[in-house]
C-alpha cells in the first residue's frame, strides 16, 4: 500500500488505484513495479494498492483474474479502515496487469465487484488470438518478442478454448458499454499495440469516456524504466494527471 504525503481527500477519505503488475501472468511482482506505484501515488495524490496475484504456470487462468477481482472487492469492502473513499476506487496495470484491470472493470460492471471510478490500461493485452498486424511486424519484436509472448500465453492459458473467454480476452466481451472512464496507452514498437488501440476505439464507440495516448517511439515495457527513459516519466505524469481529473 503506497500512501503519499499529499493526498486528495473527500470527507477525510482518499481515492485509491488498485494496481496489477505486468509480467505475462508468469513473472513480475510487487518489487518490479514499486517505483512506478510510488510515482503514481505521489503524482496522482492518491493511495495505490499493488496486488500480488498468483502466477502461472503453477496457477493457470483464471487464477490471476480471480485474485484480481477478489482483491478489488476486499479493498472496496474495507475502504474506510484503509482511509479510502469507497466511491472512488480505480483499477490499473501494465501489460498482463492491464489485461487484469480491463477484466476486473468488466466483472465489476456486471455485478462482480464494486462500482469503479476508472481504469488505466497501460499497453494492455486484450485478445489472445494475437492476430493483429503488430504481432507479426519485425519492428515490434523487441524485449517482448513474438516468441516470448507465445511462451507467456502457453504458460497462462489451459488451452485454445480459453482464448475466447472474456476473462482472458476482454476484447471478446459482448459489449464494452457501461464501463468506467478509461485511459489507454500504447507503444509503437509493441506487439500489443494494435489490440490496445482497437480496444480503446471500441471503448469510445461504446460511449465510455476515453483518453488514448500513443508513444510511437517506445517499446513494450518502457513504462517501468524511468531511470533510463524519460518517456516513462512522461507517461506516469500523464496518467497521474488523468487520475486527478476523475471525480
Amino acid at each position: 500500500i503506497y500512501t503519499p504525503k499529499t493526498l486528495r481527500k473527500s470527507n477525510g477519505l482518499a481515492p485509491c488505484l488498485v494496481f496489477f503488475h505486468g509480467g505475462g501472468w508468469v513473472i513480475g511482482d510487487l518489487d518490479t513495479h514499486e517505483v512506478a506505484c510510488q510515482k503514481l501515488a505521489h503524482e496522482g495524490e492518491l493511495i495505490v494498492i499493488s496486488v500480488d496475484y498468483r502466477l502461472a504456470p503453477e496457477h493457470k487462468f483464471p487464477a490471476a483474474v480471480d485474485d484480481a477481482i477478489t482483491a478489488t472487492k476486499w479493498i472496496a469492502a474495507n475502504a474506510s479502515r484503509l482511509g479510502i473513499d469507497a466511491g472512488h476506487v480505480l483499477v490499473g496495470g501494465d501489460s498482463a496487469g492491464g489485461n487484469l484491470a480491463a477484466v476486473v472493470a468488466l466483472a465489476a460492471r456486471d455485478g462482480d465487484g464494486p462500482k469503479l471510478a476508472g481504469q488505466a490500461l497501460i499497453y494492455p493485452a486484450t485478445d489472445f488470438a494475437m492476430s493483429h498486424p503488430s504481432h507479426s511486424e519485425p519492428e515490434t519484436s523487441i524485449l517482448l518478442t513474438h516468441s516470448v509472448i507465445k511462451w507467456f500465453c502457453n504458460h497462462y492459458l489451459n488451452g485454445t478454448a480459453d482464448i475466447d473467454h472474456w476473462k482472458a480476452s476482454p476484447a471478446r466481451a459482448k459489449t464494452l458499454a457501461g464501463l468506467p472512464p478509461a485511459y489507454v496507452l500504447t507503444a509503437g514498437a509493441d506487439p500489443l499495440r494494435d489490440e490496445g488501440a482497437e480496444y480503446a476505439a471500441r471503448l469510445k464507440e461504446a460511449g465510455v469516456p476515453m483518453t488514448y495516448r500513443h508513444f510511437p517511439g517506445q517499446f513494450h515495457g518502457f513504462f517501468t524504466m524511468g531511470k533510463l527513459l524519460q518517456q516513462a516519466n512522461v507517461a506516469v505524469s500523464e496518467i497521474a494527471g488523468w487520475l486527478k481529473t476523475l471525480k
